[in-house]
């Protein structure tokens, strides 16, 4: 499988929190001729791992699951009402398409809202978790139930990967599988330019991300690794309704964006700058306040603490069905953390304190 065909049969395929399983195979077919060994966790966390034996470990990792939404209470009407897996956005789900994924297989359903004709003017109603709901075509509870649907049914927007003018790529779950690409194509780089590194490199595709970076601290506790580089996205600031003077600049486009925080070690956030420098690859930089609110978070505090740091891909229009990055930063991206692992030296010490 190509490049291009994997991406766009994983970014297609639906992968939401809890039930990531179908994508993470996708995956692991596509990374397995590039590396040499996996393995897989009991929450569906998957590692492809090149020099298994090493005994220093490096991670290189993005997440694999998506938004989406349960059924959360079914009317005896056979409306369906949802609640949130993830941070799903209630504004804009009104008349979206939807997959609900059930027992019996994967079923269309549309969230409905009331025409524009039998609005009140200045007194309508906005979106919200309690007036949002899904029709399946059902006129009962007992029939949505013979479809298949109950309680539980996890739902995913029904949209597909595409391309803006050339330049973007534009869809739902960009937030993070385009991460997951993305070091899938390390992994291939590595391999297909006869790279051999001092050290194992774990890919991780960690799982139930957008919940609270739950994965991520069930692998980082299982590797124990020496060091972790992890990959996901932030906000392209430049579009309509954003405040750059709290969110910050960022633009689409015009390379990765390195942030700084607690978190973030600084001894090998100024490693990938000095490899961003010295391989020309432009970057930008960023702030985090207490937190990143990624997977960088749950490796740099496990275990004893382990070095870590996060090369971001600035998007725009988050957790939308029409999330948009730049073909050019994914390129940088990739090239930044393949370039990294060239560069790194296994004995590098670490210690701010010696």
């Amino acid at each position: 499988m190509d490049s291009n065909t994997f991406l766009y049969k994983y970014l297609n395929n639906a992968s939401p929190t809890g039930f990531e399983a179908s994508g993470q195979q996708i995956w692991l077919d596509y990374i397995k001729p590039f590396t040499d060994d996996y393995f897989t966790d009991n929450y569906g966390t998957a590692v492809a791992v090149i020099n298994p034996n090493a005994e220093y470990k490096v991670v290189i990792e993005a997440h694999a699951d998506e938004i989406s939404w349960f059924v959360n209470y079914i009317k005896e009407d056979g409306y369906i009402y949802v609640r949130r897996n993830g941070g799903s956005d209630h504004m804009i789900a009104p008349s979206m398409r939807v997959n609900i994924h059930t027992d019996k297989g994967v079923l269309p359903g549309v969230f409905g809202w009331p025409a524009i004709h039998v609005r009140k003017e200045g007194k309508e109603d906005s979106p919200t978790l309690d007036n949002i709901f899904i029709d399946v075509g059902a006129r009962s509870k007992a029939e949505v139930e013979e479809m298949g649907i109950h309680v539980g049914c996890v739902i995913t927007f029904k949209d597909e990967l595409t391309e803006l003018n050339g330049k973007f790529y534009s869809g739902r779950a960009l937030d993070n599988r385009i991460g997951g690409y993305m070091i899938a194509q390390v992994a291939k780089r590595l391999k297909e330019n006869k790279k051999i590194l001092p050290f194992g490199l774990y890919i991780v595709n960690a799982v139930q991300e957008e919940i609270g970076l739950r994965g991520a601290q069930m692998i980082a506790a299982k590797i124990k690794p020496n060091a972790a580089i992890i990959t996901d996205v932030c906000h392209d600031t430049t579009a309509p309704l954003y405040n750059k003077v709290t969110s910050g600049d960022f633009t689409a486009g015009n390379g990765p964006v390195l942030p700084v925080g607690a978190s973030v070690h600084k001894k090998l956030l100024d490693l990938i700058i000095a490899t961003a420098k010295k391989n020309e690859i432009p970057f930008q930089r960023a702030t985090a306040s207490r937190g990143t609110g990624t997977d960088t978070d749950a490796f740099a505090y496990s275990n004893e603490g382990v070095p870590s740091a996060l090369i971001s891909l600035p998007l725009k229009y988050m957790h939308t069905t029409v999330e948009t990055v730049s073909k050019g930063d994914v390129e940088q991206v990739i090239n930044l953390m393949y370039e990294f692992l060239l560069d790194f030296d296994p004995k590098f010490d670490f210690r701010y304190i010696k």
